[in-house]
């Protein structure tokens, strides 16, 4: 699972690899389609198509001269649910801080009115 997360986030790390993803949630492209609004030589956005490949985000098929791809729900899913769970931590440490903040506040609040 460390490793299909790893390959997840290194290929969505790229701004030109997070908008393929972006296009491909709406549905298959070529591979034309794909490279059309970005400023890249097609050898380069190969490459960067590769990584999504690599990392199994993205899927392609070749039919003749054609190459058309497609998302892969599996990575996505694991990165969210990897997120979810960050998130969920994350969320009970800040609300122990809070709490924590509060009764610093408080404690500091009584002390003040003692004096």
């Amino acid at each position: 699972m460390s490793q299909q997360l790893n390959a997840f986030f290194a290929a969505v790390s790229d701004p030109t690899r997070r908008a393929v993803v972006e296009r491909l949630a709406s549905g298959s492209a070529t591979v034309s389609e794909l490279a059309a609004p970005h400023p890249i030589a097609l050898p380069t956005f190969m490459r960067h198509l590769k990584v999504l490949e690599d990392s199994g985000i993205v899927r392609s098929v070749k039919k003749g001269r054609v190459r058309t791809c497609h998302i892969e729900a599996e990575p996505l899913i694991a990165a969210q649910g990897w997120l979810a769970w960050q998130r969920e931590i994350w969320e009970g440490r800040l609300d122990r801080l809070e709490a924590l903040a509060l009764q610093v506040d408080a404690a500091d609040k009584g002390e003040t009115d003692v004096t």
